[in-house]
């Protein structure tokens, strides 16, 4: 059955988030990211979720921090611009790494793998797609070329690839996947507004076949996921494909947007940080290697008995257009 409530609190932080997006007022935005926050607190507070009280908890308190402290350099900017204008660099340091914590960048993410480790798959789709919407776009008006914003990109992609390696959470690994892929938004932010548009559209398609993959199954462990394949050779087939994309594997849709990344930094000739952001990825993409290697090449028990549920033809639509999607993006740029 579905609850009326969950419907009205997910519209309403839909609308906090376009409330935000469509500000003009620092004020404003603060205000739309405030209704995403507390709508969002219910979705999370879910007899489905495996530690509902718990994520909801953590989740309020890094955010109401990180808006705490927005507010603050909001007000102080509006107040000190005037008088204080070599302070207004601090001031717009200050708001960023509040946009940050809220979108979970390194190294303000440390609440972002335990959030999710207690939520389910749906709820968790929502934390890695739709809640970065807000943050990513308050952080255009304000982002520069500095040394800040590299270290956030280096630190996000070097953490995120190290912290990774470790984990048998399925809702961790895809956590710290978010993380490196924020890292990459950043770097396509420096110049392009298009690009980051792009690339968090891809991100969000891949990222939603293998949380519909992961919530069909209802597995969150490597080693659920391992059995749990060998019942549909053709959805196992679809959700390795799905992995590698994630990790940007050149045949696949999740290739294009790192494409036009790199192609646009190493036009801008930010030579080092490209070859940093290829080199700190390889470790993510050993990762999604070493689940795709094991769930092809274990051998796990298959029973007769069991029949599964076929996988609807929508999601395998779905599928079909993230994989082939590398291929239908040149034909028509060629041809445009």
């Amino acid at each position: 059955m579905l609850n009326l409530y969950k419907i009205l609190f997910f519209l309403t932080t839909i609308i906090g988030t376009l409330i935000t997006i469509s500000s003009y007022s620092w004020l404003s935005m603060w205000m739309g990211l405030e209704i995403n926050l507390l709508s969002i607190i219910p979705l999370l507070k879910d007899s489905n979720n495996m530690f509902p009280s718990e994520s909801a908890l953590k989740y309020f308190i890094t955010q109401s921090l990180a808006s705490s402290i927005l507010l603050l350099s909001i007000i102080l900017s509006l107040n000190l611009k005037e008088f204080f204008m070599e302070n207004f660099q601090f001031l717009t340091l200050i708001m960023n790494s509040a946009l940050l914590t809220k979108m979970g960048a390194a190294p303000f993410h440390a609440w972002f793998p335990e959030v999710m480790e207690g939520l389910n798959w749906m709820t968790g789709l929502l934390m890695l797609t739709w809640q970065k919407i807000a943050p990513m776009i308050l952080i255009f008006y304000s982002c520069n070329l500095s040394m800040f914003f590299l270290l956030i990109i280096l630190i996000s992609t070097i953490f995120s690839g190290i912290l990774g390696l470790n984990q048998i959470s399925l809702r961790k690994i895809l956590t710290y996947s978010s993380i490196n892929h924020i890292s990459w938004m950043l770097a396509s932010m420096l110049y392009s507004q298009v690009t980051w548009m792009i690339y968090f559209s891809i991100y969000s398609l891949i990222t939603f076949n293998i949380v519909i993959i992961f919530n069909f199954l209802k597995i969150f462990y490597l080693n659920q996921l391992f059995s749990s394949l060998n019942y549909s050779k053709s959805l196992k087939f679809s959700f390795l494909l799905n992995f590698l994309s994630l990790g940007g594997l050149p045949p696949f849709l999740g290739f294009f947007p790192k494409w036009l990344v790199i192609n646009n930094l190493i036009l801008n000739k930010f030579y080092f940080l490209s070859l940093l952001l290829i080199l700190f990825t390889l470790i993510t993409l050993f990762f999604y290697l070493r689940i795709c290697f094991s769930t092809i090449m274990l051998n796990t028990k298959e029973t007769l008995i069991y029949i599964p549920k076929k996988l609807n033809f929508k999601i395998f639509l779905i599928n079909f257009i993230s994989l082939s999607g590398l291929l239908i993006c040149t034909l028509i740029l060629n041809y445009v």
